[in-house]
């Protein structure tokens, strides 16, 4: 049966009957006698739309019927189908361009299509090459382009099994297992005919137009990525609008964006390094006034909390201290709370377990940790317990033979 997305592909709405209702996988479905909507298949997706007002969710081949799943269930008898319109033209452009293009690329380049997809934003062809040169990629939109310009007309029709076999221009990649009965061809005039079910415009000119985006290796071939008529239009509005936010953000015309963006990066990176080279003397500058700190207190914990710092800023300063000759502990906490980072540091020549003392710290902070080498760090819940877990640590290397300075 030819159903009426295949007869009229134009039509937007119509009138049908619910001939069967069901559930499959918890989704309500319906079969139509006739129907506007496309089932998935050959690289297109599923049209949608409305079945007696609920939304028509996905559409799929049962065996010889066609399922509508829908957002709620529809009971058998007359119903309307109204199509989403601007899905299916914007498929009908895509697949004829698809048909366009690969024809082009297996004719005037030798390139032959092995596979297609068809994306929500970008589709795509995989053609039998290793890699598509610049040039080559320029030539083949070039070469689309005339032919798009040509307004060749585009028309499906159906041939008997014996006429398929018969015919020696078909452009396939096979029909499906099992396939019975006639076989369905589109025709673009003068340039290809092609076995497919898919719904395709009535002439290359509403295409509108088509632009090769990129292309990268696959499967020992080719990935070329493409958007066509209104997605083409689309993507160069939004590159426009683009190219205005950038041209008031750089203060530089088109053309002198990539020099521009060169020169700030390199300022930046430049800037990153003197920042990094700075962060690195602060903290070199906080260990040694806290490693004077800790011998004039003589106090064997030190505690220091920085609200406007981060973990790398402590890091760097707890190895700063670890070189450091002596025995004391150091627990520094930053950020602005409750939550943070610590790190408990030991001086060089302390002989005590830094891993039992950083979970007395870690516990004391309401947080957990790890580490070694003289350092443990972690992330503590309330930072403000600083003081508390100094004397939990204090108490526990007065406690401890060989802890204490």
């Amino acid at each position: 049966m030819q159903f009426l997305y295949e007869r009229e592909p134009g039509r937007r709405e119509a009138e049908s009957e619910v001939v069967a209702a069901g559930e499959q996988e918890g989704r309500p479905f319906v079969e139509l006698s006739d129907t506007l909507f496309y089932p998935e298949g050959g690289g297109q997706p599923a049209d949608r739309g409305t079945i007696a007002g609920a939304a028509v969710l996905d559409v799929q081949r049962a065996g010889g019927a066609i399922r509508h799943f829908l957002e709620r269930p529809v009971a058998p008898g007359p119903v309307r189908l109204v199509l989403d319109w601007a899905r299916r033209f914007d498929h009908m452009q895509q697949h004829t361009a698809q048909h366009l293009l690969s024809a082009l690329a297996e004719d005037r380049f030798g390139w032959k299509t092995t596979a297609f997809h068809l994306g929500p934003a970008v589709s795509d062809v995989e053609l039998a090459v290793p890699a598509l040169a610049e040039e080559l990629r320029a030539a083949l939109e070039e070469a689309v382009a005339a032919e798009i310009r040509a307004a060749r007309p585009v028309r499906p029709r159906r041939v008997t099994r014996d006429e398929f076999e018969r015919l020696a221009a078909v452009r396939t990649r096979g029909l499906p297992d099992g396939h019975a009965g006639e076989v369905r061809l589109v025709e673009i005039e003068g340039v290809d005919l092609n076995t497919c079910g898919g719904t395709h415009l009535a002439s290359t000119a509403e295409i509108e137009a088509l632009h090769l985006l990129a292309s990268e290796p696959m499967r020992g071939g080719t990935r070329l990525h493409f958007a066509a008529g209104g997605r083409a239009r689309r993507r160069m509005a939004a590159h426009e609008a683009r190219n205005a936010r950038l041209r008031g953000l750089i203060g530089a015309p088109e053309e002198e964006f990539a020099a521009v963006m060169a020169a700030k990066l390199d300022q930046l990176q430049g800037a990153e390094r003197r920042a990094r080279q700075l962060e690195q003397a602060l903290a070199e500058a906080t260990a040694a006034v806290l490693g004077a700190e800790a011998e004039a207190s003589g106090r064997p914990v030190l505690a220091a909390h920085y609200e406007d710092r981060d973990a790398a800023f402590l890091g760097a300063v707890a190895k700063a201290l670890s070189r450091r000759p002596g025995t004391r502990l150091a627990l520094l906490t930053a950020g602005p709370g409750p939550a943070g980072p610590f790190v408990l540091v030991a001086g060089a020549d302390f002989a005590g377990d830094l891993g039992a003392l950083g979970r007395i710290a870690a516990t004391a902070l309401f947080g957990r940790g790890g580490g070694s080498g003289g350092i443990f760090q972690g992330k503590a819940e309330r930072v403000d317990r600083g003081e508390a877990a100094r004397e939990a640590l204090q108490e526990a290397c007065e406690g401890t033979a060989g802890g204490a300075p």
